[in-house]
């Protein structure tokens, strides 16, 4: 167990790491305790109990992950007979809410079952080897696997539609049908409540907020990278409407998806390519206009 005491303007990268460990065995009782500040605790094996505040106790069986949220009073210990491992990870910050909105950290859910701990027990050890005080990058790279932390918490959650796909992931799967939310909901057995409350939970967002985002993002792609007339990409998005597409699309991104295009394609050196280049030879871009024509026909561009 290592613990660290970040100055003022490591706390203002967002995330500052204020501890780490990794630990395994009939580990002891931990609390009763109030923090003022976030606990990750990622048990990868093995089986125990937490108590929060004055609720009952609660079964933790590993894969889990439990949030130990400042102010509150926590109490957890694993089974004497059988143990656990544990990687735990202290940290605070003012990106901290913003992960909490996203539905990253979740404090209502002091118990929450992962369906894979190998990210996340990776970034902890990251920050593990990372916490020698030798180390004159250390609150650095610690910051950065906090965060990295937290995004690869987020995919391992056991979240599953009923049967069984990860929601967000199914959702988004379909996100270019034109379907209502309602209909979204049915094709994943869910009822449109149950959708908005698990999308609020899963993003930060409603699910209408959720798919217009990879919808925009998609019209954007092709708007740059295609040729398609904008009712074309209007209907590749799910909008068999396209004057509604280009309202939307403007109220979002700020401008019409004619001009956005005509912009992006006049500041993007090289213009567009309907094919992706070899990793080993990417196009050569320079002030050099032959320089530019060649890599724009390694890019295949038309």
């Amino acid at each position: 167990m290592r613990y660290f005491e970040p100055r003022p303007v490591h706390h203002r990268l967002g995330l500052a790491c204020l501890g780490v460990g990794l630990q395994h065995g009939a580990l002891p009782t931990v609390g009763p305790r109030t923090l003022d500040h976030h606990v990750a605790v990622v048990i990868s094996a093995g089986r125990g109990w937490l108590r929060v505040d004055d609720g009952p106790s609660m079964d933790v069986v590993a894969p889990a992950l439990l949030w130990l949220t400042p102010g509150s009073r926590h109490h957890y210990a694993p089974d004497p007979a059988i143990g656990w491992d544990e990687g735990f990870v202290d940290f605070t910050g003012p990106a901290v809410e913003a992960y909490t909105e996203l539905g990253c950290i979740e404090p209502e859910r002091p118990v929450v079952p992962l369906s894979d701990t190998l990210p996340a027990r990776t970034a902890i050890s990251r920050i593990a080897r990372a916490a020698h005080h030798r180390n004159p990058l250390l609150e650095i790279e610690c910051a950065a696997a906090v965060h990295e932390l937290l995004v690869a918490l987020r995919r391992a959650r056991a979240d599953t539609t009923a049967d069984g796909r990860p929601l967000l992931h199914a959702l988004a799967r379909d996100a270019f049908l034109p379907l209502s939310i309602a209909e979204h909901a049915t094709r994943l057995g869910l009822t449109a409540a149950e959708l908005r409350t698990a999308v609020r939970g899963a993003a930060g967002c409603s699910p209408k907020d959720y798919l217009l985002g990879i919808r925009l993002a998609r019209a954007q792609e092709l708007l740059v990278g295609t040729s398609l007339s904008v009712a074309a990409v209007a209907r590749r998005v799910g909008y068999t409407d396209p004057a509604y597409f280009s309202r939307i699309f403007a109220r979002r991104i700020g401008t019409a998806p004619v001009r956005f295009r005509a912009r992006q394609r006049g500041t993007v050196p090289g213009g567009w390519s309907h094919r992706v280049p070899e990793p080993d030879r990417p196009p050569l871009v320079s002030a050099g206009r032959a320089t530019l024509e060649r890599g724009a026909e390694e890019c295949g561009r038309p």
